[in-house]
């Protein structure tokens, strides 16, 4: 792997309003996990759209998933990653597009966000799925041992299962999809706490404009560009 897509994640002191956020996001903001269920034999990746609630919307915009989570496409992309114990979202990049591709990518972001908020987004996505086994593993819940799927059929997938019933991508309701609603929110809540809610901001938004722009790259034209990005 190149240096041009290695990054370091710092954790930020916390910003005086992050314990507010975090109390505001528990207590009102959290919505419908009621019906969250952790049935792994069921890939959520591919339910009907019609099955999803629309009146839950993620913190950073776009619909909340609130069925099971696609536990065999999480534990393909961890692998991509390089595992769980040294997880690199460039690594797991790199392995389902090619290094050239992720170059470019990187570099059209870079032009586009600046190098600082780069390396947030790439830390901030290893730190999301540290957190996220973290709690799937504190849940008692474990990931299939088999990965079946890598490269662009993999990347596609994970595309697929940020799009919500509009058409849209958002981070949110890949994340959803990835470990179920209930989990994701609270590594939004560990990640509030230690890194701060502007790091948080930035990676939903970045991951957002990046699985866009690798749709278009894999010919899913019909995929839309999420208003935060």
């Amino acid at each position: 792997m190149t240096t041009q897509i290695q990054a370091t994640y710092s954790l930020h002191p916390q910003r005086p309003f992050a314990g507010i956020f975090t109390m505001v996001f528990a207590g009102s903001l959290v919505i419908a996990l009621s019906g969250f269920t952790t049935d792994s034999t069921n890939d959520g990746y591919h339910q009907s759209n019609t099955s999803q609630h629309s009146a839950a919307i993620n913190m950073f915009g776009g619909a909340s998933y609130q069925g099971a989570p696609a536990l065999t496409v999480t534990a393909a992309l961890v692998e991509a990653g390089g595992g769980s114990g040294k997880f690199s979202f460039a690594k797991a990049l790199v392995s389902m597009l090619g290094e050239d591709t992720v170059n470019a990518e990187v570099t059209k972001l870079t032009n586009q966000y600046g190098e600082a908020d780069l390396k947030t987004f790439l830390g901030g996505m290893d730190l999301a799925i540290t957190l996220s086994l973290k709690h799937l593993t504190q849940a008692g819940i474990a990931l299939p041992e088999t990965a079946l799927l890598t490269g662009v059929e993999l990347a596609k997938t994970l595309v697929g299962a940020g799009t919500t019933p509009d058409g849209t991508f958002w981070s949110g309701y890949l994340f959803d999809k990835a470990v179920s609603d209930k989990i994701h929110q609270q590594v939004m809540v560990d990640i509030n706490e230690s890194a701060g809610y502007e790091a948080d901001l930035t990676t939903h938004k970045i991951l957002n404009q990046a699985m866009y722009d690798v749709a278009q790259a894999l010919g899913m034209k019909d995929v839309k560009l999420a208003s935060l990005h």
